[in-house]
């Protein structure tokens, strides 16, 4: 649900207008407010939401925020409909600001670019070739109560780097329809719900050797990318495994890799009131779809599922609420399968707060093995300022939510005081609480579910994910569903599939678990 509304804020009459500003402690409303210039000098009328990033120091090239530290860049936004080239923009950097409004800075040498961000896609994947950006403008000796009202010039597009732009040229020209083949379904569900052709995309990547017209079936990998990922990064992935297939590392299976960004995130392939039935869609339309183009074994034992942080929780719903499609899911790392546990909160607990622990310190969100990065606060009022969708906090809140009154989903929490919202909470349980629906719903599933669910996590893992995936291995311990559950010894989120000297070898392994499953006693290795 794009939103831009028509503003040209005035720095004259920003003292009528109410404040939106987020601080490490509440400040004083500021008796002046600070003022930046913007001009538009890219030749065409421009909407989208307006970003300023600013930071201590000078010499880079590039000003923006850091999930790690979001606290060194402070941000300011606004959104413009139809800023007609040529003109400027006076923008109040005190109305909506991290970590607090601009007049806070003390004086000093700052640096700071402006960014135009049209598609309203920065929360989900940061700055992109389609935006406008400034040059960085050095403000030495910045004092935001006395010094002269700086400008910026929009003037062209972020380059991608040079060699990440020659890696995915490398990439696609190795994407031949041997290899690997780009499917978009239309799928009658989600079109239904969203009242326009709304597809489900994959790239599928080919076994080497894989002829058509032979009999010959193969098992099949159903994987998706975790928040972030997008078409392209699916085929990195595809490109990968396949290699691997050529080297004789991983054995000849179809592998399908999906897409689940979406405007306002990541579906995660869950079946929402707020983003649609995707779980449907792939499960009884775009599975029999390729199921009856490409030689799979559409067998229970010859799918599987494989995904990793968000891509790891939508593969462990799937195999949940799906368990007669997919004989199996090893998902690493997802985000909380049990909300007693979610990024660091027990939503279930008594005035349940996101922001703060019990003894009133904030929530740890972030981390480097022992040295605590950022806090759930202080990323998520970051997220508020960068955009109202796409952002991460935001994305949950549009798969688990029930719908609001004015058709948004109703958020979990309330973004300003970290508070939760029991009567949501109440909602996600019931529906997207993966320990509480297994248990509720063990009777008619467990033969589906025993032995099936896998799950790999690091015990350093940078979001504290190891920590909900320990609830839930209780739960399918105590129930009897002989989960199988590997904590690696100080490994993060980003480190989990080294194995050795190999970045990516527990793909190697996991996928030699599957193809067991699906051809017992097959000797796949190459001598």
């Amino acid at each position: 649900m794009k939103r831009s509304i028509r503003l040209a804020i005035v720095c004259l009459l920003a003292s009528t207008l109410p404040v939106l500003v987020f601080s490490q402690a509440a400040a004083p409303t500021p008796a002046h407010h600070t003022c930046f210039h913007v001009t538009d000098s890219t030749g065409a009328p421009l909407n989208g939401r307006l970003l300023l990033f600013l930071k201590s120091g000078s010499g880079a090239p590039a000003v923006d925020a850091d999930e790690f530290s979001p606290s060194d860049t402070w941000v300011t936004a606004t959104d413009v409909h139809n800023w007609q080239p040529g003109t400027t923009l006076d923008i109040d950097a005190d109305q909506i600001a991290f970590p607090s409004g601009f007049s806070q800075l003390t004086p000093g040498t700052y640096q700071v670019q402006a960014v135009l961000d049209p598609d309203h896609s920065y929360p989900y994947s940061g700055r992109d070739p389609h935006d406008w950006v400034s040059s960085v403008l050095a403000l030495t000796a910045y004092n935001p109560a006395t010094s002269p009202t700086p400008t910026l010039i929009l003037d062209h597009h972020p380059e991608v780097p040079e060699e990440q732009a020659q890696y995915l040229a490398k990439t696609k020209a190795a994407a031949t329809p041997d290899v690997a083949r780009l499917e978009e379904f239309e799928s009658p569900r989600l079109t239904a719900f969203w009242g326009h052709s709304t597809k489900v995309r994959a790239w599928v990547i080919l076994p080497p050797g894989y002829d058509e017209n032979s009999s010959t079936t193969y098992p099949t990998l159903y994987w998706t990318h975790g928040f972030g990922g997008n078409p392209d990064y699916d085929l990195l992935y595809g490109i990968l495994l396949h290699k691997r297939m050529v080297s004789g590392k991983f054995p000849p299976m179809i592998c399908v890799m999906l897409d689940e960004a979406i405007p306002q995130g990541t579906h995660e392939f869950a079946d929402s009131v707020n983003n649609g039935p995707w779980g449907a869609a792939l499960t009884r339309e775009f599975i029999p779809f390729l199921e009856h183009k490409y030689r799979m074994d559409a067998r229970t034992n010859g799918r599987f599922l494989n995904g990793h942080s968000s891509g790891g929780w939508a593969t462990l719903q799937l195999q949940v609420n799906y368990p007669d499609v997919f004989g199996g899911t090893w998902s690493t790392s997802p985000d909380p399968p049990d909300f007693h546990d979610f990024t660091g909160t027990n939503l279930y607990a008594s005035n349940s707060n996101l922001y703060f622990g019990t003894d009133g310190s904030l929530t740890p969100l972030v981390r480097n093995h022992d040295k605590i990065m950022s806090s759930a606060r202080d990323l998520t009022l970051q997220e508020v300022v960068l955009g109202p969708y796409g952002g991460q906090m935001t994305s949950f809140d549009w798969v688990f939510s029930p719908k609001g009154p004015s058709g948004a989903p109703l958020p979990m929490f309330d973004r300003e005081t970290g508070a939760v919202d029991p009567a949501v909470v109440a909602y996600w349980r019931e529906h997207y609480d993966l320990a509480h629906i297994v248990e509720s719903h063990w009777a008619e599933k467990n033969a589906l579910l025993t032995g099936r669910i896998h799950l790999y996590v690091g015990t350093a893992d940078t979001f504290y994910l190891d920590r909900s995936a320990h609830l839930f291995e209780a739960v399918l311990n105590r129930l009897g569903a002989e989960p199988h559950f590997t904590y690696i010894p100080d490994r993060t989120h980003f480190d989990l599939y080294k194995v050795g000297d190999d970045d990516r070898g527990l793909f190697d392994e996991i996928s030699a678990q599957m193809y067991a499953i699906a051809r017992p006693g097959v000797d796949w290795k190459k001598k």
